[in-house]
């Protein structure tokens, strides 16, 4: 089976109202692209019927598979998305597309060159956000400086929903994951610094869901525990890779 230019994994719990213009806006930018092209969405969880809203789109769009996890955490969806998608590049997308889909092409060939993993960066210069409230900017720029100061200084934005990994990055790093929630990201970005891996943040025009699933302050906490996680397990040797 050939391998596809680009694999756009989307974790999907709980996600039947927004999920359905999600996958309009994805299937029609990938329908005008020249490459192939997949979409996996991987539900997992969900007391809703997302499941059934992807299978309807899977039977109308041969593109499109849908993954079954039972059990709930976006870390877990996007682990099992990004190893069982082909494309070269595997681009984790969040459900409530709140980056525009066209801006894709920025985290691809030929527009952004050598890099491993690129990641969608709401503070990097360029950057443009809409409608965020006050507060929860600002609580997330605290969360930052606290990701920065503890385990990863010089990532801007590193809880961004949308992140670009070459395939070899994502076999790499991948199957190291132990983090099944929200902090999954902090521990593969972790993960690609100790291999070495060339990490690139691409400024992106966002817009704040006022929907969002993130509790500011018990999802802080969490980042706060995981990261001394991650800690303990590299000092346990989980993360003794070779480059």
């Amino acid at each position: 089976m050939s391998s596809p230019f680009l694999s756009i994994v989307i974790p999907a719990h709980n996600e039947e109202t927004r999920l359905p213009q999600t996958l309009e806006q994805a299937l029609a930018f990938l329908n005008a692209q020249p490459y192939e092209w997949e979409i996996v969405v991987v539900e997992n969880g969900s007391r809703d019927r997302t499941f059934e809203v992807a299978e309807s789109f899977r039977r109308a769009h041969p593109g499109l598979r849908v993954i079954r996890e039972d059990q709930p955490g976006k870390g877990r969806a996007v682990r099992r998305g990004m190893l069982e998608a082909r494309g070269q590049y595997r681009f984790m997308c969040d459900a409530d597309l709140s980056m525009s889909i066209e801006q894709i092409a920025h985290f691809l060939p030929p527009a952004l060159a050598n890099v491993d993993i690129a990641i969608g960066s709401r503070e990097a210069r360029g950057a443009v956000r809409d409608d965020e409230p006050l507060y929860r900017h600002l609580g997330g720029r605290v969360i930052n400086l606290a990701i920065r100061l503890l385990i990863l200084p010089g990532l801007n934005d590193t809880q961004c929903g949308f992140k670009c990994f070459s395939a070899e990055a994502a076999q790499k790093i991948f199957p190291h994951q132990t983090l099944p929630g929200w902090s999954f990201d902090i521990e593969i970005l972790y993960l690609a610094r100790r291999l070495g891996l060339r990490v690139r943040e691409v400024p992106i025009h966002w817009r704040f869901d006022a929907n969002t699933k993130l509790s500011a302050v018990q999802d802080a906490l969490r980042m706060i525990r995981d990261i001394f996680r991650i800690h303990a397990n590299a000092l346990r040797g989980r993360y003794d890779l070779k480059p």
